[in-house]
């Protein structure tokens, strides 16, 4: 069967994906246009095809175990100068991120693995582009705001062209959205 490398991610629902995603084109990332908008669980990792299955398997039980959250994004942060990334921070949302990234990659697990720097929650908006590209990314963005209750994450899939596709949708367990973030969903900002 070979090797398939999958990726799993939080999208950012529309408008604020392709808001970005144009936005990260326009700074000159030629990959933005095969990248979804997203907040990684699960960093690209090569897997055996034949392993899905039971990949898909254990992504149902840790969306079962999850629960409905508030998400916001605010403001630009970086990883330079020790990765060329300007991203969109995630100001809300982001514990509950960090403890699903963990449940994705349980040693327990089929996709388990150690990750390359320390886990943080964020949306790339520019990447291994020029640094005045960076910084001019890092400026304009810096006011950015996005709010929306995260309902679950996806599988993707990377296509020998580079571009990532969706395989399947995992929503959470529970039912019940915090009332804060239906009214985030429905674009009120809530006061700080």
């Amino acid at each position: 069967m070979g090797t398939v490398t999958i990726g799993v991610s939080i999208a950012v629902p529309e408008p604020h994906g392709s808001l970005l995603q144009e936005r990260r084109a326009g700074f000159g990332d030629a990959a933005a246009h095969g990248i979804p908008t997203h907040v990684t669980l699960l960093p690209p990792t090569e897997v055996d095809a034949s392993l899905l299955p039971a990949i898909e398997a254990h992504l149902a039980e840790v969306a079962a175990a999850g629960r409905p959250f508030p998400m916001r994004l605010s403001g630009t942060g970086t990883f330079r100068p020790l990765s060329p990334v300007v991203f969109v921070q995630v100001v809300e949302g982001a514990e509950a991120c960090t403890w699903l990234q963990k449940q994705v990659r349980d040693a327990s697990g089929p996709v388990a693995r150690e990750l390359q720097f320390p886990y943080h929650p964020h949306v790339t908006v520019a990447h291994g582009i020029d640094d005045q590209a960076m910084d001019r990314a890092f400026e304009e963005l810096a006011d950015y705001e996005a709010h929306w209750s995260c309902t679950g994450f996806a599988l993707y899939e990377q296509g020998a062209d580079g571009v990532w596709r969706k395989l399947r949708d995992f929503a959470f367990g529970g039912a019940v959205v915090p009332p804060q973030a239906g009214h985030a969903e429905r674009g009120s900002i809530p006061a700080n």
